[in-house]
């Protein structure tokens, strides 16, 4: 008896002590945090928008050096496991992107402020809420470009646990009314970011023309072009397909978004060094330079990348495990045409087949479009100030012919004390050194360290920036039959080396290769060619297509004594053994396969034709 009264006291003792520290017991727990305490504070939705605009997809841009090498004008020369990126057929899934637990954090997000966000301004909420709505714009772009009309969705969808799922399975929007969300969202929002004015990576007013800018160039050639297809992609209720007749609304949409951003005066062409070249290369290594719009910023310690790691020039390398996996492509280096408006082919033999010989190994690039060399390192020129060592081995005369000879290691002297093959290749077949004679520069840092595992390079990645809305903006006007298109191409080329006003008119053709030479490796030929729907004539699976090929210019000391040629250079067009099979671009690949698990939980979702 007397041990249960005890105990019945100690328990009456621990309710009123529960009654009297009511308070304590309610106290908030310290290692979560509440809705409330995340929407009132705008650091804490800073740090939710910066994994947001982390998450900005793309085919294979931010520097994946793999995805760079199928498809921006190169061959992949790393790894051999990897060597299936020069045997590429286009699979039915490639691109495929269909992510809406993105847009539903997004939606959620929005959702939040509005409910939870009590003790900020307005102004921040609609500042917030705006920058959510540009990346979930975003995000519709990069959905739509890929898979054409996709379900639009602006909130949260909550299953109400009735058996019935219907309401949870949206049929895809049509083409066009995805390019029209796109429009009108940036519409709605562009008044709203000016605080984010001086901003090179959250979302601004400009930034979200840019992106009116590209979406509606896009739009307007997919309408223009898809129906001068023999047989036009589409399909009955338009989740493909656009109609031919808004297409010059789209192509003006999109020139009035270029030409505000170009009349603004906040950003300029980056024109800071006399080199012409070098100033091409250091427009993407100069962090918060004026002509970048909208970027993916790299800082040192907090985040990097792994680019130049990637893809220095052998000899060049700080690290025994850095490579080089990107030999960029003859035929893009044939593309930059020469300053006095020739075409840009090299040189190398005459009309009989003679190999032409030069002084120096640079001579045969001499005169060429600057962006060339701001692109591409080719034999004759520096990185990091230091010689790049491009050549393949010696050219003998054997008395009727030049007969080509590769030293057994990189870096050997031939007989005479001279160098056969140098540090840096090329060698065919070879794994980390180039495979066409070419190395990338544009997006390689010069910077220590960054070839390092410890180290690597912090360089932006651009997502707008103002030489795309030129060249956005001169196809545009161009479409539109309108005289100013010349003068925004001019102006490029102006920078990249070529006299005032060059060009007195364009074509259709001329736009498509400033296009190609401006922003090679920035993650726009693919689509560009998409759009256009000529896709699958450039990489059409052909052996006779030079399109669909990759190809490299071997240079070779000539060794021949006696002879003026002795001491020269000749150069020789390979097929690099490691380049298999040619691109192969089918008609299903213009827009790609849904999932079919995709298909499965949602059947009012339309498949894609040819699929």
């Amino acid at each position: 008896m007397k041990n249960l009264y005890i105990k019945l006291t100690f328990i009456c003792c621990l309710f009123l002590m529960a009654c009297e520290n009511e308070e304590w017991l309610e106290r908030q727990p310290q290692n979560i945090i509440t809705d409330e305490q995340l929407w009132n504070d705008p650091q804490l939705i800073k740090s939710l928008l910066a994994n947001y605009y982390n998450r900005i997809p793309t085919l294979h841009g931010v520097f994946n050096t793999g995805g760079m090498a199928e498809l921006d004008d190169a061959m992949w020369s790393g790894h051999q496991d990897q060597n299936w990126r020069n045997d590429f057929q286009f699979g039915d899934d490639y691109g495929r992107y269909w992510d809406y637990t993105y847009i539903r954090e997004i939606n959620l997000a929005i959702e939040n402020i509005d409910q939870y966000s009590v003790e900020l301004s307005d102004e921040e909420k609609d500042l917030f809420k705006s920058e959510l709505r540009f990346i979930r714009a975003f995000i519709y772009f990069e959905l739509v470009k890929r898979m054409g009309g996709v379900p639009i969705i602006t909130e949260q969808l909550i299953y109400d646990f009735s058996g019935d799922p219907s309401s949870l399975q949206i049929p895809r929007a049509t083409e066009q009314e995805v390019y029209d969300f796109i429009y009108n969202e940036m519409e709605a929002i562009k008044g709203l970011l000016d605080a984010n004015s001086s901003s090179q990576t959250r979302a601004n007013k400009f930034v979200a023309l840019a992106l009116e800018s590209r979406a509606m160039l896009y739009a307007g050639s997919i309408a223009k072009y898809n129906a001068e297809m023999g047989s036009p992609i589409s399909t009955d209720g338009g989740e493909v397909g656009i109609p031919s007749g808004l297409a010059n609304e789209y192509f003006a949409k999109s020139l009035a978004a270029s030409e505000e951003i170009i009349n603004s005066g906040g950003y300029e062409i980056y024109n800071e060094n006399p080199d012409k070249g070098a100033n091409f290369y250091e427009l993407f290594m100069q962090k918060g330079n004026s002509e970048i719009i909208f970027a993916k910023d790299y800082t040192l310690s907090l985040k990097i990348h792994w680019f130049t790691y990637d893809n220095i020039p052998r000899s060049l390398t700080e690290d025994n495990e850095s490579s080089s996996n990107l030999s960029p492509s003859l035929g893009l280096v044939e593309s930059y045409d020469y300053l006095d408006g020739s075409e840009g082919t090299l040189r190398y033999q005459t009309a009989g087949g003679d190999y032409i010989a030069y002084d120096n190994i640079e001579d045969i690039f001499a005169n060429k479009d600057a962006r060339l060399y701001g692109t591409i390192v080719y034999p004759g020129t520096t990185f990091k100030s230091a010689p790049v060592s491009i050549q393949a081995g010696i050219a003998v005369w054997n008395g009727d012919t030049y007969e080509f000879r590769n030293a057994p290691n990189l870096g050997d002297n031939y007989d005479d004390g001279q160098l056969w093959t140098g540090f840096d290749g090329p060698q065919d077949n070879a794994r980390d050194v180039s495979n066409t004679g070419f190395y990338m520069r544009k997006f390689v840092s010069e910077a220590p360290g960054a070839s390092t595992r410890g180290v690597a390079a912090e360089n932006w990645w651009p997502w707008f920036r103002l030489g795309e809305i030129y060249l956005n903006a001169a196809e545009a006007a161009f479409e539109l039959g309108r005289g100013e298109a010349v003068g925004y191409i001019n102006t490029l080329r102006e920078r990249a080396g070529f006299p005032a006003n060059s060009l007195s008119a364009l074509t259709t053709e001329i736009i498509r290769k400033e296009r190609r030479v401006e922003l090679a490796f920035e993650d726009h030929r693919y689509f560009d060619l998409k759009r256009w729907r000529i896709a699958h004539e450039v990489w059409n699976g052909s052996d006779t297509n030079e399109d669909a090929l990759v190809y490299g210019l071997y240079p070779y000391r000539v060794v021949r004594e006696g002879h003026e040629d002795d001491g020269k250079y000749i150069f020789n067009k390979v097929r690099p053994t490691r380049f298999r099979q040619p691109r192969f671009f089918r008609m299903a690949n213009y827009y790609s396969s849904i999932d079919p698990n995709v298909l499965n939980n949602n059947p009012k979702l339309v498949r894609n034709p040819f699929h």
